[in-house]
């Protein structure tokens, strides 16, 4: 590889860490709040592994998705932590 390439492909690594650093920074203000998602309103995966991407909740509040909230209100909207919501699930 020449140093061109070396160099590009650095610059390429570090801007990418760069773009990536305010999501994760965003992501700490915020929790996963489980049984809240209204359908087709959830943020990603559910726990059950029906669906893998945002959007796909079938019901209102089903236990297994979740939507991102500020941090720290999830039990006001009567939300479940993830292992809150694994072991409602087992009792389905």
């Amino acid at each position: 590889m020449n140093q061109k390439a070396l160099l590009a492909a650095a610059t390429s690594l570090m801007s990418l860490a760069l773009l990536s650093s305010p999501a994760l920074a965003q992501n700490a203000t915020k929790e996963k709040c489980f049984g809240i998602a209204k359908a087709g309103q959830n943020d990603c995966a559910n726990l059950s592994g029906t669906h893998s991407c945002a959007g796909q909740a079938k019901v209102d509040n089903g236990k297994d998705e979740w939507k991102y909230v500020a941090a720290g209100t999830c039990k006001t909207m009567n939300g479940m932590t993830m292992d809150e919501a694994k072991a409602a699930m087992k009792k389905s």
